[in-house]
């Protein structure tokens, strides 16, 4: 996931997120009352597996509307680094109704494979996924503007569970073409075990960045060198080290140690620490930032594994 252009403000990225969460609300309604009346319909179980997947998907926006709503809110008293990793959980809530959506439809499959139950009223439920197609599609595209400007790891998440709903739609058309006029009657069940199959790789995409953020991994690495490359623009930061990074929602937080000379008074380094983070943050705008100053020639205690070395002589080798 990669953001490109923050909004100017929480207030905006706020908004921004919100409305993308409603977007997905109204259209997981919409579909899930068209594929409601074209299961009876048709007795498909790709349709049926499709339905099913539109009822989670949902409940899955609803939970997203609260936590980009939660991770929005400011920090207070009890939660003093924000409240961002209410996304991150948002986003876990989804993976896991995936994973039923999934063993629904696989469940659904076996038992229209063992029974070998056909479908009917074709045409229908053809039409039906043809307009769930181009209402999902005007979904994604507007949460991949919101995801571009944002980088919500809540609306990521249910960006893919939708993009899985495109291939879902295209699996039901096959099924029953297939099924209706190839004369191919295993086709709708096996295209519901192919659509629970990528449902549970798509689970499995999207739980990583969620449960990156939630143990508080480090940055990608192409982030950490351009936070490195703008920091050397300070000579007072030559021997910057043990450089920290984490995100939680949209909020970066970094800390790294700095040597400064001993004889330097508090006010002295006071000023340098506030102009360095002043430039930092206008290229790093949700960041929080930590500066920690070592007397020059100071030297960690043995045994902290994780002291690390001077940041601009790795930056050096690795380019």
């Amino acid at each position: 996931m990669t953001r490109d252009a923050a909004p100017d403000s929480s207030a905006d990225r706020a908004a921004l997120t919100h409305s993308a969460a409603r977007a997905s609300i109204i259209t997981a309604i919409f579909l899930v009352a068209l594929k409601l009346w074209a299961s009876s319909e048709t007795g498909s179980a790709a349709m049926l597996g499709s339905l099913a997947d539109s009822m989670l998907d949902m409940i899955a926006s609803i939970a997203t509307l609260t936590g980009v709503w939660i991770a929005a809110q400011p920090a207070d008293r009890n939660h003093r680094f924000g409240h961002g990793k209410a996304e991150a959980l948002a986003a876990i809530f989804q993976v896991l109704l995936i994973a039923l959506s999934a063993a629904a439809i696989c469940f659904r499959s076996v038992i229209s494979l063992v029974e070998g139950e056909t479908t009917r009223a074709a045409p229908l439920g053809i039409g039906v996924s043809i307009v769930a197609i181009a209402a999902t599609l005007l979904l994604l595209l507007w949460q991949r503007h919101v995801i571009t400007r944002t980088g919500s790891v809540a609306i990521s998440a249910d960006h893919m569970h939708y993009q899985s709903d495109l291939l879902l739609n295209l699996a039901v058309i096959a099924a029953l073409v297939l099924d209706q006029y190839a004369g191919f009657q295993f086709a709708d069940p096996l295209f519901g075990l192919a659509i629970a199959a990528w449902l549970v790789w798509g689970a499995w995409r999207a739980a990583g960045e969620a449960i990156d953020h939630l143990m508080d991994r480090e940055w990608p690495e192409e982030k950490r060198l351009k936070f490195i490359e703008i920091a050397a623009r300070h000579p007072e930061l030559s021997n910057l080290h043990d450089l920290r990074t984490r995100s939680s929602g949209n909020q970066d937080f970094v800390q790294f140690h700095v040597d400064l000379p001993g004889s330097m008074t508090v006010e002295q380094a006071h000023n340098i620490s506030d102009r360095v983070e002043r430039d930092l943050a206008q290229h790093f705008p949700n960041m929080e930032l930590l500066i920690h100053i070592d007397p020059a020639g100071h030297v960690d205690e043995p045994g902290n594994t994780l002291v690390e070395s001077d940041e601009f002589e790795k930056l050096e080798k690795e380019t």
